[in-house]
């Protein structure tokens, strides 16, 4: 990918989500020049004209994109609404019935660097069109395994963790590259938006087909419909534009040097508020796969040891509690992405480092809030110890199960907290690696030097900072 005057090196693929926290200053990788990769110089004179797009397309791109995000995440927490009954059909235990996720989220995440890499320096459309019919032709697939071949429902879900990854991954960037600025912290708020009403309509789709149905596997006969449209809608709705096309980078160097993956790799092992942040997501990703995945199966086992609900010893069983977690799901995550969002862009007028601190704060009170709600939950349960009639006919095993799930949950609220801890770490090292970035891009190209006085006013900054 060339650094030539009207084109932006590096979309920030490889960063994602995290990365999205402190655009303004970690948008610069080694050299001055952000996500760029390969090797040997632009070719002298060369200029490309201002890529431009009247603004209701780039708002109907967006729609779009955001449509698919919504498909996107519902895939992911599909299984979880309808866990109990797959359990039963493929007869598998608790133990493996996790793997599918843990498959899952491994496929996601060994393929997305690479597919960070190629959007970077191929065309993100061509991509993104690949990702879908990955995931959703997975999908479709995995309804039709019999009951003897459950590991090709396993491989299904790491075809269909390979496939988000590439969503995941580079539809934030074209979005960057359609809006600047205020519209485009906007318009990415919206887009995350989806990432919780996709999960929550996850469950609702998966419940009530299987209510309407009788039948799991429609599910993900119906899902691969809607994807289908999604396909038709980004093949014809959403342009592929030219790396920072929406800011216009004219200032960029002619005849500026590529850096590396291995330089783009340091750089950013360099930059502590880039790694801490890195952490904190991924602490956040770990308890809200474990607790999406797993919380529909431990209310129903929760209802079945007080006696509320009969076990499950049949293939249809009743998923009321995956509906409601699910709109539940829905309706907390759009009021926490908007009060997140609004609560950053005030807070930002008096603290730059708003949106690392938001993050702590929301992070450590929510910790002992799930704690509470755990600790609760014995508490209720050792009431019925004493009644014999609310223990009769029910099976060891769920009380067994559900004391399980219980205890293994509550360990997901130190890690909550320690990913409160990593966003601390981020709001004291942001600002001065911002500074870092921006003398870095203001230095010359490529130059070694640049960058270790650069290295060191980092330094000498920190040393300042009380």
């Amino acid at each position: 990918m060339c650094l030539c005057p009207g084109s932006h090196p590096g979309s920030g693929a490889q960063a994602g989500e995290a990365g999205a926290m402190s655009a303004e200053g970690w948008d610069t990788g080694p050299g001055g020049h952000p996500g760029a990769s390969g090797a040997g110089p632009c070719p002298p004179g060369t200029a490309s004209a201002p890529w431009s797009l009247p603004h209701w397309r780039a708002c109907l791109a967006a729609a779009v994109l955001c449509y698919i995000n919504l498909l996107n995440y519902m895939n992911w927490f599909i299984v979880a609404g309808m866990l109990l009954d797959i359990q039963n059909f493929f007869q598998i235990s608790d133990s493996n019935a996790g793997l599918l996720q843990t498959v899952f989220i491994c496929s996601l995440l060994l393929s997305a660097p690479v597919f960070g890499y190629l959007g970077d320096r191929h065309g993100r459309k061509a991509t993104l069109s690949v990702g879908i019919l990955l995931w959703s032709g997975a999908g479709l697939s995995s309804s039709f395994i019999s009951p003897q071949h459950p590991w090709l429902f396993f491989l299904s879900r790491g075809v269909v963790g390979i496939g988000s990854a590439s969503y995941s991954t580079i539809a934030p960037t074209v979005l960057g590259d359609l809006f600047v600025r205020d519209q485009r912290t906007r318009v990415l708020a919206i887009f995350y938006i989806f990432i919780p009403v996709g999960s929550g309509l996850g469950y609702v789709l998966g419940s009530a087909v299987l209510q309407l149905t009788g039948n799991w596997h429609w599910a993900f006969r119906v899902l691969p419909c809607l994807e289908a449209v999604a396909l038709i809608l980004l093949i014809a709705l959403v342009p592929d534009p030219p790396r920072g096309a929406a800011e216009k980078q004219e200032e960029v160097a002619m005849g500026a040097l590529r850096s590396s993956w291995c330089e783009d790799v340091r750089y950013l092992g360099r930059n502590w508020s880039f790694v801490w942040s890195t952490l904190g997501v991924t602490a956040i990703a770990f308890v809200t796969g474990a607790l999406g995945f797993w919380a529909p199966k431990f209310l129903f086992e929760a209802r079945v040891v007080h006696g509320l609900q009969l076990p499950c010893l049949q293939d249809l069983c009743n998923e009321q509690d995956s509906l409601i977690f699910g709109i539940l799901t829905v309706v907390t995550g759009i009021i926490g992405v908007v009060l997140g969002a609004e609560a950053s862009r005030r807070y930002k007028k008096v603290n730059p480092r708003a949106e690392s601190l938001i993050c702590a704060y929301s992070l450590l009170i929510a910790a002992p809030c799930l704690y509470l709600a755990l600790i609760l939950a014995p508490v209720t349960l050792l009431a019925s110890y004493v009644s014999s009639t609310l223990r009769a006919g029910r099976p060891d095993s769920y009380l067994q199960s559900f004391l399980s799930l219980q205890q293994s949950f509550l360990g997901c609220t130190f890690v909550i907290a320690l990913a409160g801890g990593c966003f601390l770490l981020t709001a004291l090292r942001l600002e001065r690696d911002q500074a870092r970035a921006r003398q870095l891009d203001t230095g010359t190209p490529g130059s070694k030097d640049t960058e270790s006085q650069a290295l060191l006013s980092g330094t000498g900054a920190a040393a300042k900072d009380p």
